[in-house]
């Protein structure tokens, strides 16, 4: 791609930098994207309707992907600065996850929580497709389930909201089954990017998941 701008963040496994006003370029640091085929998909979502930014392909490549510009905070940012409340960010990645499951195909997205949602004036777009595959919408829904509940046991700042954030978006209507909960813990226990800490609160995660399942 060439020279970018300035950093304008950083996830666990890609950092993502300014190409203009209308454009950024995220880069994959550790090997575990394929932007071309992510790119593929987005666009393939989009002409769906759903709420993703748009690709420029010609200039993406395997470990690069540039797509458009949003502006607005993170459904977290947005929640920590007390924009948001948790039922709603809980609501809001519901809707979120039945939309996309409308979509044929059956694609899920597996990495849906408040860090990959961006609050924009025209509505929440959906970011960070790395992990998107085909398959149960009800693994999705145990994926998101999961990350909160793993977030709810380990930062004790936001354990009380993010509890709540859980109990929205497990009310009906719900399409988590006890399958795809099964199999989003045993993903999330071989992730890499996991800590120690998230890991060894699995356990808790499936309790508490399960308290509020339907």
């Amino acid at each position: 791609m060439g020279r970018t701008g300035r950093l304008l963040g950083s996830g666990r496994a890609s950092d993502v930098y300014e190409i203009d006003e209308a454009w950024v370029l995220r880069r994959d640091r550790e090997g575990y994207a394929d932007g071309l085929a992510e790119g593929a998909l987005m666009e393939r979502l989009r002409a769906h309707g759903y709420p993703v930014p748009r690709v420029r392909l010609a200039d993406s490549s395997r470990s690069e992907l540039v797509m458009q510009r949003l502006y607005g905070p993170t459904m977290l940012e947005a929640f920590v600065a007390g924009r948001i409340d948790p039922r709603e960010s809980g609501a809001m990645l519901a809707r979120l996850l039945r939309q996309l499951h409308t979509v044929p195909g059956r694609v899920v997205h597996l990495d849906l929580h408040p860090e990959n949602v961006m609050l924009t004036p025209d509505g929440p777009y959906v970011i960070d497709w790395a992990n998107a595959e085909e398959g149960d919408p009800g693994l999705d829904w145990g994926m998101s389930a999961v990350i909160l509940a793993q977030v709810a046991l380990v930062d004790e700042q936001f354990a009380e909201p993010v509890r709540a954030t859980l109990a929205a978006l497990l009310a009906d209507p719900c399409d988590l089954t006890g399958d795809g909960l099964t199999e989003a813990l045993r993903r999330r226990a071989a992730n890499p990017t996991m800590t120690v800490r998230e890991v060894e609160v699995l356990g808790e995660a499936e309790e508490l998941v399960r308290s509020f399942m339907p």
